[in-house]
């Protein structure tokens, strides 16, 4: 929800600069627009890679293996294969899984670190994981559906449809909750969501906290009980109860839950057999890395958790493969309308350097434009983007553990964005908008982006 967003309700997932947000603490964190290492910040991350030997040596099997698949033409395997494993040699990660595709197929796809600490089972690039807030891409498409179908308007209001549920509804548009613009408060930013291992909330939360099962009201009172960040349309902040409303309103105009809606509309129509938008069942399915905190005390599995404190904007489970396929579709116009599409990339201006639009994100990498989103939860961090003309598409999950060398990930994730988006070495050593994360970003401060 992208922070870690422990984005990781994702985005890239995981925070970034935001115009008319608040500028210290959780409230920095917004929507990683650019990478996924942004994503970190407000996933709630610490850290650089493998242990060093000593105090945790033993309980950390850490071994980093890359198993990439034989690169086809137009893409450098090699080249791939090094970017993977310094994500995890230097970059802080855990396991690490990318798939780069052409025109939706795949033609290199790779995996390094270890998924399961307590066995150290190496990652498989075909491994399932939590999506965060790309989550939110599957339901301003669903949204966006049942806009071409006739049934919800962009610029209608949301008091017509849920009379009583946000302060000033009744001047905030569905387009405003897709962009970002509504000024509803960020509820991940609320103390109850702190995940600051100093005071203790985060080995709270690893206790009892993430067992916690949410109604999506209960998330939308926490976000009530704050001032909204300015009047609609007048800025914007990233806000997981935008997209937490739109998930009722879906749910309002069908008669039946986003997540069954994302699973009839999306999920079934792709054959996408690894993707699941769980409601309440706490655990990955099928083959996975593992998502870990770095405690003083030593890691902390984070794998497990009640997915209703993410719900429409951050819950999913996918894989690479799924992704690729969901994204290809959707930049390819079997999803929606042209006209439609259009209004999904059309970047909102308040947005600024997030160059958001609704539920896409436009990114820029040392081989040009892209379009998708990012996103993290705890454990997990994602980036799913592909090029203007749908020729290229690269997803990617990173299982981020230890950032305490902020230039040693941000360097990484920036090679490893670029290595992707190029399908090999990058033009220049770090395209001109790859991530950076401050010292100050670094703690674990965050669920959701």
């Amino acid at each position: 929800m992208g922070g870690t967003d422990r984005g990781a309700v994702d985005g890239r997932g995981s925070g970034s600069p935001t115009a008319g947000a608040a500028g210290a603490g959780r409230r920095r964190r917004g929507a990683a627009v650019r990478v996924l290492a942004v994503a970190l910040a407000g996933a709630g991350l610490a850290g650089v890679v493998a242990p060093a030997a000593g105090a945790h040596a033993a309980s950390e099997p850490y071994r980093v293996t890359v198993a990439g698949q034989g690169a086809k033409k137009g893409v450098d395997g090699k080249a791939l294969d090094a970017a993977v494993r310094r994500m995890v040699e230097q970059g802080g990660a855990s396991a690490t899984l990318v798939r780069v595709s052409e025109r939706g197929r795949s033609v290199w796809k790779g995996a390094a670190g270890t998924a399961d600490f307590a066995t150290g089972a190496k990652a498989s690039a075909d491994g399932r994981f939590r999506i965060g807030s790309v989550t939110k891409t599957f339901v301003a498409t669903v949204a966006l559906q049942l806009v071409a179908e006739g049934r919800l308007d962009l610029d209608g209001k949301v008091e017509r449809f849920l009379p009583g549920l946000v302060p000033d509804g009744r001047n905030i548009t569905v387009r405003q909750l897709l962009d970002h613009t509504s000024g509803i408060f960020n509820y991940t930013e609320d103390d109850a969501f702190s995940f600051d291992e100093s005071t203790g909330a985060l080995q709270r939360w690893l206790d009892t906290g993430r067992w916690t099962a949410y109604r999506p009201q209960q998330l939308i009172a926490i976000a009530n009980a704050h001032q909204p960040y300015f009047a609609p349309g007048q800025g914007w902040h990233y806000s997981n109860t935008n997209y937490i409303v739109v998930g009722l309103l879906i749910e309002r105009i069908t008669g039946r839950s986003w997540a069954d809606e994302v699973d009839r509309r999306i999920v079934r129509r792709l054959g996408l057999t690894g993707t699941s938008m769980p409601i309440h069942s706490t655990t990955v399915p099928g083959p996975h890395a593992h998502g870990y905190y770095k405690l003083s005390t030593g890691p902390a599995d984070a794998t497990e958790l009640d997915p209703s404190m993410a719900g429409a904007a951050g819950a999913g489970i996918s894989t690479t493969a799924d992704l690729t396929t969901f994204l290809t579709a959707l930049l390819g116009g079997r999803l929606l309308p042209g006209r439609l599409l259009s209004e999904m990339k059309a970047v909102t201006p308040q947005s600024q350097e997030a160059h958001y639009g609704l539920g896409l994100q436009r990114n820029l990498t040392a081989c040009g434009e892209t379009w998708g989103h990012a996103g993290g939860v705890p454990g997990y961090d994602t980036f799913m983007y592909g090029d203007s003309d749908n020729r290229r598409q690269f997803v990617a999950s990173v299982n981020s553990y230890d950032m305490s060398d902020i230039d040693a990930t941000n360097a990484a994730f920036g090679h490893l964005i670029d290595t992707a988006a190029c399908g090999g070495p990058p033009p220049a050593p770090v395209s001109a908008e790859s991530p950076v994360l401050t010292p100050a970003e670094s703690p674990v401060a965050g669920p959701l982006d």
